[in-house]
């Protein structure tokens, strides 16, 4: 039943949360510098330029504008079909962002310098806003929060193909928004491997509260 399948689910977000701390600790200690550096430098020499410019559109669907919008969507939704725990724990979104901000404003750990920037300069207004220090993502951290959200959800629903198909579907999205932030030069490994325990563990606790469906 669905409902069997939700403790692990809640346990999986408490160890990923948990490793985001401990992650955060170690990033602000510099100990990820040089596989920082050297997996950017990596992915740029093996990965075409002719990405620059479908990364770069890509990248636009991580911004603080779409992801918005598409938590309004989730909640509204939640709260026409009167789940109202739901509709409660998706404000976990912006306990996110307040640690997103935090990172950015006091853990010491630089962007990347302006020589690995590939961006094809497509942003929007949130783009322009510019913080002390890159950790985390929060490009991967709302990009995450939503697709764990809609893939917890898909998981604890009778499995079909359609739904299997879908779920690798946005698997695949967040890794490549994933890797699209490090090859355009906008942040490290580090920071995009931050936004996406701090996401995953956030985004699954509301789907856990979404009413199990009779089978």
């Amino acid at each position: 039943m669905p409902s069997a399948k939700k403790s692990p689910l809640f346990f999986l977000s408490v160890i990923l949360f948990t490793s985001f701390i401990l992650f955060s600790y170690l990033v602000a200690k510099e100990v990820f510098t040089k596989i920082d550096f050297d997996t950017t430098v990596r992915l740029q020499n093996h990965i075409s330029g002719r990405f620059d410019l479908p990364f770069s559109i890509l990248t636009l669907f991580g911004s603080m504008e779409i992801t918005g919008l598409i938590w309004l969507a989730i909640l509204g939704y939640s709260a026409l079909k009167k789940h109202f725990l739901t509709f409660f724990a998706l404000s976990l979104f912006w306990a996110g962002l307040a640690l997103e901000v935090f990172g950015k404003i006091f853990l010491f750990h630089p962007a990347p310098p302006f020589y690995f920037y590939r961006g094809e300069g497509l942003v929007f207004p949130s783009g322009y806003i510019h913080t002390n220090y890159s950790y985390p993502s929060g490009h991967i951290y709302r990009t995450a929060f939503i697709l764990s959200f809609l893939i917890t959800s898909l998981y604890l629903e009778k499995t079909t193909v359609r739904r299997a198909v879908m779920i690798l579907s946005f698997s695949a999205f967040l890794a490549a928004m994933f890797v699209s932030r490090i090859y355009l030069g906008e942040h490290w490994l580090s920071d995009t491997f931050g936004g996406l325990l701090l996401g995953s563990a956030l985004g699954i606790i509301p789907a856990l509260f979404k009413p199990s469906k009779n089978r």
